[in-house]
């Protein structure tokens, strides 16, 4: 069999990035991504499913695809999430040599006219079909939408037939290799799953909402941030302690989990002393940076 370029070192057009399974820093970034357990378990449970169960079963009995989709607003952790999930599906296959692909779509499209669609179906039935038959992979779609656009949303005046065609292309590989190759899983994400091909919908084993963290997530969250920066400057994880954490926790509500990390650095910038001595950091100054991210957002702006 071929060798498929173990690290790419000449990346087939749209894949963005391949590396082996397990790995410890995708492992980080599962932990990194606060949701509920039960969530993640959910998740996890799922992906070993598709790769115990779909070379041993008739697709006619369970039609899956291998194909886990992620949605939700920017900024909640999905594509990291779904980096951890290649992560921790390979770490339950012990010795499995796992790979992780992931898919950069936006290299894939053309204004030439075929050759979008072409791009796509070289992507699926060369590259994506070589790696998946030299071992189990793992594909991140990332924004899934760019790639399996809703069809029925489309003008051909406005999008060239060859976006629909595109779409097409897609459809018709993700059934040819979930045929062929049990042992392949799509893990897409979209942060408007209400502009993905119903048909793209159809064939996920699971549809996963990733919605903006409550204010037990905030805090932990927050926790977590300011538990990181304190393995730098100490005295900023004491903050986790203030009389108003809770408060500062309560008026992240409404921000997603990437806005409250940022605003953290905002209030690190609070102040030339601050930016410059980051220790110097308040509780004040935290509190003071959600509510104006909060406001921000609000108003439309970037929090």
């Amino acid at each position: 069999m071929k060798h498929m370029a173990t690290e790419f070192d000449d990346l087939p057009k749209g894949i963005q990035r391949s590396r082996a399974l397990p790995d410890a820093t995708l492992g980080a970034l599962w932990h990194s991504i606060i949701l509920p357990e039960d969530v993640k378990r959910r998740l996890v449970s799922q992906a070993v499913l598709n790769l115990t169960l779909r070379g041993k079963v008739d697709r006619s009995v369970l039609p899956l695809h291998g194909i886990i989709l992620l949605v939700g607003p920017p900024g909640t952790g999905k594509t990291s999430l779904a980096r951890g999930l290649a992560h921790r599906t390979a770490e339950s296959f012990p010795g499995g040599k796992f790979r992780l692909l992931e898919v950069e779509p936006h290299t894939l499209t053309s204004s030439a006219m075929g050759k979008t669609q072409r791009a796509v179906s070289d992507l699926f039935s060369q590259a994506i079909t070589e790696a998946a038959a030299a071992g189990p992979t793992v594909v991140l779609l990332d924004e899934v939408e760019t790639l399996a656009a809703d069809r029925s949303k489309m003008s051909l005046e406005a999008n060239p037939i060859d976006i629909h065609r595109a779409t097409d292309a897609v459809l018709v590989q993700l059934d040819v290799l979930a045929e062929k190759h049990p042992h392949l899983l799509f893990v897409a994400t979209s942060n408007f799953p209400e502009a993905v091909d119903s048909a793209f919908t159809s064939r996920c084993d699971l549809v996963l909402p990733i919605p903006l963290p409550d204010r037990e997530a905030c805090a932990l969250i927050l926790k977590d941030c300011l538990g990181g920066l304190g393995r730098t400057y100490p005295a900023i994880s004491k903050l986790a302690n203030a009389p108003q954490f809770d408060q500062c926790a309560a008026a992240c509500v409404g921000l997603d989990g990437r806005a409250i990390r940022k605003m953290v650095a905002n209030a690190l910038a609070a102040t030339p002393a601050t930016a410059m001595h980051p220790e110097k950091v308040t509780i004040a100054d935290l509190l003071a940076a959600a509510k104006n991210a909060k406001a921000s957002r609000i108003t439309g702006g970037a929090a």
